[in-house]
Order: C-alpha cells, then sequence, then structure tokens
C-alpha cells in the first residue's frame, strides 16, 4: 500500500532473542523506542532465562514476551517470526542498541521491491570513547564486519538482519545451536539465488566483550563449527591444517589494515588493536591444533543455554 507522497507502506516486526541479559534487553528496547521510526511490533523470545524478563518488556507497549523451549538463538528467531504480522522482520540482538535511524533507514531501502535482505553496520558500544580497552580496539576493526561476510562468504549477522517475510518463509527456519545460525541461514538464502545487501546507515551498536573469556568463547563456538565443516569436504582436514599453520603469522600481515581502520584513531588504540589480535589468534590456533589431535568438537563450541 502506498501513502499519498508515494511511499510504501510497510509492516515492520522486530524479533529480539533473550537469554539472561535483562538490563541489556531494557536498554535495547529502550533505543527501539526512541528511533525515528517505531515498529509495528516487538517481540521479545526468552529462551530459557533464570527469571523471565515480564517486568522489562511490560514497559514498552507494543513488546509481546514469547518463550522457546528449545535451545539456541535460531530456535527462538523461528517462534518470534512464526507470529509476526510483519510484512518485514527486523532482528537485533537483546545486547545491541539500535541507532536513532535503524528502522527508517531499513524502511526506505525496503522501498526497492527488488531488496530481498539487508544487512547493515555494527559498531562498538564504548564505555569511554576517550580511553579505549584492549578488546574495544581489537573488535572495533575485527568484530561484526558485516560488509566482509556479505561480500566474501554470503550472509549477515542475525544481530543487524533485515528480510522481508516471504524471503524467510521460502528459505526456511534458522538452525539450532550445532551450526552458526546466522551463517547457515544467509549462505542457505545465497544459494537459493536470494542478495543480501549491505546498508551502512543502517546501524547498531553491540558492547565489547569485558574479558577475553568471552572473545574465547565466541571463537570456540566458530572454530568448531569450521572444523565440522571441514570434515565434510574433500581435503577439508588438509586445508584446516594449513590455515592452523598460518594463523601465528597473521598478525604481521594484519598491521596495514590497523593502520589504515577508519574504526579506530590514535596510535596508542591501534596499538591495542593489534595486541588484542596477536592473543586471540594465537589461542585460535591452538584451538584448531587441539581439534586436529581429536579434541570433540561439540565440547568446544559448548552450549546457547545448556550444559
Amino acid at each position: 500500500m502506498n501513502d499519498i507522497s508515494g511511499v510504501l507502506t510497510l509492516k515492520i516486526s522486530i524479533v529480539i532473542p533473550h537469554l539472561n541479559q535483562s538490563d541489556m534487553l531494557e536498554k535495547c528496547l529502550q533505543s527501539l523506542a526512541e528511533g525515528s521510526r517505531k515498529a509495528d511490533e516487538i517481540f521479545v523470545v526468552d529462551n530459557g532465562s533464570a527469571q523471565m524478563p515480564e517486568t522489562v518488556c511490560n514497559a514498552f507497549p507494543t513488546v509481546t514476551l514469547l518463550r522457546e523451549t528449545e535451545p539456541g538463538p535460531g530456535p527462538a528467531r523461528n517462534l518470534g517470526a512464526s507470529v509476526t504480522d510483519g510484512d518485514i522482520l527486523a532482528f537485533i540482538d537483546a545486547d545491541c542498541l539500535a541507532d536513532p535511524a535503524w528502522l527508517e533507514t531499513a524502511h526506505t531501502a525496503m522501498q526497492d521491491t527488488t531488496a530481498e535482505i539487508l544487512g547493515g553496520d555494527v559498531r562498538i558500544a564504548y564505555v569511554d570513547p576517550g580511553r579505549l580497552t584492549v578488546l574495544e580496539a581489537y573488535e572495533s576493526i575485527y568484530a561484526y564486519r558485516m560488509d566482509r561476510y556479505i561480500a566474501r562468504e554470503g550472509y549477515t549477522g542475525t544481530g543487524n538482519l533485515v528480510v522481508r517475510k516471504a524471503v524467510l518463509q521460502d528459505v526456511g527456519p534458522f538452525a539450532g545451536i550445532t551450526v552458526a545460525e546466522d551463517r547457515d541461514w544467509g549462505q542457505r538464502a545465497t544459494a537459493k539465488g536470494y542478495q543480501t545487501r549491505y546498508v551502512s546507515g543502517m546501524k547498531v551498536y553491540h558492547p565489547a566483550r569485558t574479558s577475553f573469556n568471552g572473545l574465547k568463547a565466541k571463537w570456540d563456538r566458530h572454530l568448531a563449527h569450521e572444523y565440522h565443516s571441514a570434515t565434510t569436504r574433500r581435503f577439508g582436514r588438509l586445508r584446516f591444517l594449513l590455515k592452523t599453520l598460518a594463523m601465528g603469522l597473521s598478525p604481521f600481515a594484519e598491521i596495514p589494515r590497523i593502520l589504515r581502520s577508519d574504526r579506530i584513531s590514535g596510535i596508542g588504540d591501534r596499538f591495542k588493536a593489534f595486541a588484542g589480535l596477536v592473543r586471540i589468534r594465537f589461542y585460535r590456533m591452538r584451538v584448531m591444533a587441539s581439534l586436529l589431535m581429536g579434541r570433540d568438537p561439540e565440547q568446544v563450541s559448548g552450549r546457547w543455554n545448556r550444559k
């Protein structure tokens, strides 16, 4: 339907998976409430929290709280998507903050009827912009690079994903915790011929991890999934071995990128980014080596919310 200005009127539904992050969820919902374009409906899908975030959700009139017992953000998103009425589905994570223009930018981009899937820019939300931590500096350059994921790997992260509901229904549901569900879904969509567009103005902000343990847990999941995938392909283990051997030297090849990046400024923050890169790349190399030597990938990957 068009309004009098000729703009398509699209109903937008937001789906947010949640697990034990009620404080961050409240900030996320507040950022959405302050946006220049409001969602028509918001579904928060709890995935096994110690306490349901009822008080938080009840403070926002357009929010409906659901519960998904199957562990994993993918199943939580599937439940939310299944009950929406929107033409457009927007996915954001409970620990993200939406830029005031996030949904308006997405709505504008979807005025092009050939647009099918949108991925936006994910930036780090700094605690103190004048004094970055090592992890904030590192993740500013290396985390959440949706433009690269879209161009090189055919998917975008589900923490900033906008898709036509008909496309989601055609591609099928998000997978469970045994795979990286955002990559899996995005690459299935690409294989079916759908295109993901990167929209730089569609921004959300994600806090940097507060400890290296959180970053290690992320890479444990990704490396376990990558190794499992490698074992299903011809010469996959050999390629995985070569990548493991190259990991130790890779930080030095990244120095030009760190020096040129426009995501941080100042030599001090660039040095912090390099220090963080060295530490995490050597950790990744050790985990990859352990997988090649027989460590159980499922034990490495852990669980979304179950032991």
